[in-house]
């Protein structure tokens, strides 16, 4: 795995090799190994050529010897390319290249790229099974090929302004060049209070955008041609639908074991030390014990948990899954003061805001597995295609729900619920916040309830934010969700996942991923998301995922075989940290240094009485406001960042 960037000029002016150098050093963690840079700056300007230069830090994971140095070249040195990624059927190619008459001076998957480029052009893409993102450069026909992995585990992002195309695996490498500006996008900015993240094509700085997963782009003279190359099944085959509920059980369990299993054999090739990661979810336990049945030594894996607090801490059955397996176990139990201590480190990585606290464990799990491996493989990827999280279930529970008299919802449940206090750190009071959600999302059409269980800040909140609301798309939040759930025909708990596999996967999850682990210079790799489980998934109804108010049902019975049943016995906990009850305690302070009310004031972009009021409702036990005002801190920190 590593860190690429480079720019490409039609203006007449030259890639300044300094440039390239100070983008690569922006991400030099992702990619310790080696330091790469190829130019070619045109001594005549032609109309039709262009200027370009491009740049590679390097985590050598297969092939450690230099032959794998990068930015690589074919043979005659027409093609270049910078590679961030892992083509796990690399080898299967390589076979059919060399057939086919191609020479190869490297065993990398890098060099496979390059060959079946020359052998199908752009089109070389769809033989590719992997997670990756890399730019092209074809010197005869003078065009860049930047593409991105189609789900989107490995990220891109780009610049463009009719005559310099820019690009780079992290924002901050893109703010190197003085040429582009630093502006806030209003409308990323309301993604981020609605989501905790922002979504492809957004970023927060206008004229920087994510390429969004699945697609490729050709940038040439003249502009830039994008195409999104896959996308997965989007209803489900009618032959299936004929079938019967136990047969439909039966067909996809073994094609659902048989794929999975494929995936975590293909994963496990590397060079270096390897190693899972081992939360005490059903997800992460059945990909530990595939691994084994893969392997004849023991497995490494890494668990995390919070020392003294059993509502976030699953590591009591990560160690059942170790002990059934036999694996090299190694836990880590958190406190607030380890919070503390990479507070700072973990929010300046992001070079946008990103609330999802979970990023802070995930930053300590990755630091201390890689003192083990290089490569560790996860569970993400099961619950957004198996239905696995609790908000799947409300579009379940909503017909139920709806079938109680309105005098009898209205006045003898809703309005008595509403009126208690909650609270994300107290059981009771948990299930209290779980409640009013739900309330909350049995109003309004399918999109606005979809909306209602996903969102941070609801839009009441989020227009009480926000100072100047000139130039906002009232309507952006509610029309981004319509569309992804109106990308999936006939079957509702499959669109919502189709949308998640949109949206919030890539931009939630694998985001974090991505930037806590390459931080700690980690490969992760998972097996969940490989495409064709993921084409899998979405052909499997989605009655047999979410089943009688069973989330992951198709899954947990395909796999109860190799799990310990009390992994089926309890509800599920998520890999959340309890900022709720720290922002009342230890992390007190934070909401004292980043939203004072001098501070927002002279800042001018939030309201300082509508933040006054979420303190002021958590702090009272009123309702628990913990993440919205998590979102507001960490987009401050942020802020911090670019703009002081």
């Amino acid at each position: 795995m590593c860190g690429i960037c480079g720019k490409i000029s039609f203006g007449g002016q030259p890639v300044e090799e300094a440039l390239i150098k100070k983008m690569c050093r922006t991400f030099a963690c992702r990619g310790p190994d080696d330091e790469g840079i190829y130019l070619n700056n045109e001594d005549v300007e032609i109309p039709e050529r262009a200027n370009i230069g491009l740049g590679h830090q390097r985590l050598s994971i297969i092939d450690l010897s230099q032959a794998g140095h990068q930015p690589m070249a074919n043979e005659d040195g027409t093609i270049w390319m910078t590679y961030n990624g892992e083509v796990y059927n690399f080898n299967e190619l390589r076979e059919e290249l060399e057939r086919k008459g191609h020479d190869f001076k490297s065993h990398t998957d890098t060099e496979v790229i390059i060959h079946l480029y020359e052998e199908r052009g752009p089109q070389a893409v769809s033989r590719l099974n992997g997670m990756f993102a890399f730019a092209l450069w074809d010197e005869r026909k003078s065009l860049l090929w930047v593409c991105r992995d189609r789900i989107g585990i490995k990220p891109l992002l780009y610049y463009w302004d009719g005559r310099n195309f820019i690009f780079a695996s992290e924002i901050k490498a893109l703010l190197c060049d003085p040429s582009i500006p630093k502006e806030i996008d209003g409308d990323a900015l309301q993604l981020y209070l609605a989501f905790n993240y922002i979504p492809a094509p957004y970023t927060i700085f206008k004229g920087i955008r994510k390429l969004a997963p699945g697609n490729h782009l050709i940038v040439r003279k003249g502009g830039l041609e994008a195409e999104r190359y896959w996308r997965p099944p989007r209803s489900i085959d009618p032959d299936v639908l004929a079938l019967g509920f136990d047969e439909q059980e039966k067909f996809f369990k073994e094609k659902l074991f048989q794929t999975l299993s494929d995936s975590v054999k293909a994963r496990m090739i590397a060079d270096v030390p390897l190693g899972a990661f081992l939360s005490g979810g059903i997800d992460s336990s059945i990909i530990v014990a595939l691994m084994a049945g893969h392997s004849s030594q023991p497995i490494r894996t890494f668990s995390i948990g919070f020392e003294g607090d059993r509502l976030f801490d699953e590591t009591i059955y990560a160690r059942e899954v170790a002990r059934l397996y036999q694996t090299d176990h190694h836990e880590f139990k958190l406190t607030h003061r380890d919070m503390l201590d990479i507070f700072s480190e973990v929010l300046s990585t992001f070079d946008e805001p990103f609330a999802d606290s979970s990023a802070l464990p995930t930053f300590i799990v990755s630091r201390e597995t890689r003192k083990y491996v290089t490569v560790a493989l996860s569970g993400d990827g099961g619950d957004e295609l198996f239905a696995g999280y609790r908000s799947y279930l409300g579009e379940y529970w909503y017909k139920r729900y709806m079938m109680i008299p309105a005098l009898v919802r209205e006045y003898l449940l809703e309005k008595p619920i509403l009126m208690l206090p909650d609270s994300r750190h107290i059981r009771f009071l948990e299930y209290i916040r779980r409640l009013k959600k739900f309330i909350r999302s049995t109003r309004g059409d399918f999109v606005e309830r979809v909306l209602a269980l996903r969102e941070i800040a609801p839009g009441d909140v989020r227009r009480k934010l926000i100072q100047d609301r000139s130039g906002v798309d009232e309507g952006l939040i509610l029309a981004r969700v319509a569309e992804g759930l109106g990308r999936y025909e006939g079957d509702r708990i499959n669109a919502i996942l189709y949308s998640d596999l949109k949206d919030s996967l890539p931009g939630d999850m694998l985001n974090k991923v991505d930037w806590m682990s390459m931080k700690n210079s980690l490969e992760v790799r998972v097996p969940f998301l490989d495409h064709q489980m993921v084409e899998l998934a979405f052909r499997i109804p989605g009655k047999l995922k979410l089943n009688r108010g069973r989330t992951k049902y198709i899954l947990k019975e395909t796999f109860k075989h190799l799990l310990p049943s009390s992994l089926y016995r309890r509800p599920k906990a998520g890999f959340e940290v309890p900022i709720s009850r720290w922002l009342k305690t230890d992390l007190k302070f934070l909401l004292n240094d980043y939203l004072g009310e001098k501070r927002i004031n002279a800042q001018g972009i939030f309201d300082y009485q509508a933040i006054a009021g979420l303190i002021q409702d958590h702090q009272n036990n009123r309702t628990d406001t913990s993440w919205m005002l998590w979102n507001l801190i960490v987009f401050q920190h942020w802020f911090d960042t670019y703009f002081k």
